[in-house]
């Protein structure tokens, strides 16, 4: 698997420019094909209410138990949300197993590239999971060695 299992070594990584080309191909990729190309489709292409105030304060959604306004309306049921993690955990699981296969990852990439001309860049968000550290390789050498 391309995914290193050392975390020590994943420390030592140090991402070169061309390497951000590639990551933000495969971020574009996987977005597109295992999170866009889903159940969240289905759920996108109702209509959406217009608001003349701009900032939806004038929508109501009508119950037979009275009216909600749009901001405390809930877009996704629990059964759906379900269906929609389900199907893009299977599909990011399927990537990940599949890495090694060239064939598969250069279809991948081809496929995905094609929802996502238009997109911007990704950004690396720095408190992500955990903060993000800056990298010294002669910090790094030292520890090391």
């Amino acid at each position: 698997m391309l995914i290193a299992s050392n975390v020590a070594f994943c420390y030592a990584l140090v991402m070169k420019d061309s390497d951000k080309i590639i990551a933000s191909a495969l971020a574009k990729a996987i977005t597109a094909l295992c999170v866009r190309n889903t159940f969240l489709e289905d759920l996108h292409s109702g209509t959406s209410p217009s608001s003349k105030t701009g900032d939806s304060s004038d929508i109501k959604v009508v119950t037979p138990y009275g009216e909600i306004p749009w901001q405390q309306v809930s877009r996704l049921s629990d059964e759906e949300m379900k269906r929609l993690m389900k199907e893009v955990a299977n599909k990011i699981y399927t990537f990940l197993c599949r890495q090694e296969d060239p064939a598969f990852v250069e279809a991948f990439i081809k496929l995905g590239s094609g929802y996502a001309t238009r997109w911007d860049e990704p950004e690396q968000l720095q408190d992500f999971v955990v903060p993000a550290k800056t990298f010294d390789a002669k910090s790094r050498s030292r520890k090391r060695g």
